[in-house]
């Protein structure tokens, strides 16, 4: 039968408590309690940190295209022709033109801000997935000369209108006049709306027909502002750009939508970095609670490291049995807070609903945070980090005690004995 090493069978020994060492056992208890809430709070917001970067990416995207293709002055002339050329490279799976521009619609005393979009119905749904958000009409009902007009859901509420509804567009770009530059108005009809899920587009994005905002924002015939892409991966834009540095004739701007959003996506993987640094505080003070009490422990337990050296076992073996203690504290700890982190990351959509329902309110407002959900994704490297560390601390924890027990001096500790 197999029989663990003396150090091994002492160290576990040692965790169990007795009569007169009660008080070292709660400490004992204590940090292995801090730990396992530190590894699972750290490995649930590493989680809820890596979901809401997804679900923004993937709305954002759902709305954008992975690339731009564009000329100076942010104008695009004989688009048809580059539209055959970009379809041809090995990653693109999707193309489409638009017009971008900026204007201000009105309803009767209401006015706000938006972002217009030209577009051709019948193609945008190669590049984005509004087709596929719309609440209210359809994007196809979109038809040239007839000046429709496809709003987000909180843009409408905001301005009180809903289907059927005519709105007034102001363009900044304006008609001389005798009096002075006029800004350019027409008048709307909202033929659908639509709802993607983020406050930002919802709010604030307009889409019309692009033969219609070309005549608005007087773009001349078959101009356009630029040609959005889809790739097979949305990681794969360095390379495509590289690509089509080679085999485009022209002089082109390429903007991705790592650039686009740069500022946005950075400040997620810093605010990320700095919650993992922050929680893993929270593991770094149970590590040393477990130094205090493998101190009280070994002060406790002179007499018998005494005994063990008299017996003939080494400072190395005195120095494994309190480390043994140690790590089993800090290990049990780590695993308990796995097995809590990964069932409370796997469940986050159903634990938030409940608590925001019981006390009454919102973890993430969306006109606040973009988005209304907690999203949860749990990625085992970040798993496997927080597990790491847990017993990276837990094992410096015990190093000084270890090594304090190991200079123990047999003939000092039992002098008076």
């Amino acid at each position: 039968m197999f029989k663990l090493p003396f150090e091994w069978l002492l160290g576990l020994r040692y965790i169990r408590a007795k009569r007169r060492n009660h008080f070292i056992s709660f400490i004992s208890m204590s940090s292995m309690v801090g730990i396992a809430l530190g590894v699972t709070a750290l490995i649930t917001v590493m989680s809820i940190m890596n979901g809401f970067q997804q679900e923004l990416r993937e709305r954002i995207l759902g709305m954008t295209a992975h690339m731009t293709l564009t000329q100076f002055n942010q104008r695009l002339m004989d688009w048809p022709e580059l539209y055959e050329q970009v379809l041809s490279q090995a990653d693109v799976v999707g193309a489409a033109p638009n017009i971008m521009e900026q204007g201000m619609v009105t309803h009767q005393e209401r006015v706000k801000g938006v972002m217009i979009r030209g577009v051709l119905p019948h193609m945008e749904g190669q590049v984005s997935d509004v087709a596929n958000n719309m609440v209210l009409g359809a994007l196809a009902d979109l038809k040239p000369g007839k000046f429709g007009v496809v709003l987000g859901f909180d843009l409408a509420q905001s301005l009180g209108v809903s289907l059927g509804d005519s709105v007034t567009l102001i363009a900044p770009q304006g008609s001389l006049s005798p009096v002075g530059v006029l800004p350019r108005i027409k008048r709307l009809k909202v033929v659908g709306l639509f709802e993607a899920g983020m406050y930002e587009y919802d709010s604030g994005m307009a889409f019309m027909h692009i033969e219609d905002a070309a005549v608005v924002f007087k773009y001349a015939p078959g101009e356009v502002s630029a040609l959005q892409l889809k790739l097979t991966d949305l990681f794969l834009v360095h390379r495509v750009r590289s690509q089509m540095a080679e085999s485009l004739e022209g002089v082109f701007y390429i903007r991705d939508w790592t650039q686009q959003h740069a500022n946005f996506f950075k400040a997620i993987q810093l605010e990320k970095r700095m919650m993992f640094i922050v929680l893993a505080l929270i593991i770094m003070v149970a590590a040393f609670n477990i130094v205090s009490t493998m101190v009280m422990v070994v002060t406790d337990k002179q007499k018998d490291i005494a005994v063990l050296r008299t017996l003939g076992a080494s400072p190395v073996s005195i120095q494994s049995i309190f480390m043994i203690q140690g790590l089993v504290i800090g290990v049990l700890g780590a695993v308990l807070g796995l097995v809590g982190g990964i069932v409370l990351s796997l469940n986050i959509d159903v634990i938030i609903p409940f608590v925001e329902h019981l006390f009454g309110f919102q973890f993430f407002p969306a006109d606040v945070y973009y988005i209304s959900e907690i999203p949860s994704k749990l990625v085992w490297s970040d798993v496997w980090a927080v597990s790491g560390l847990a017993f990276v601390l837990t094992l410096l924890a015990t190093l000084y005690p270890a090594w304090r027990a190991s200079r123990v001096q047999p003939a000092e500790a039992l002098r008076y004995e």
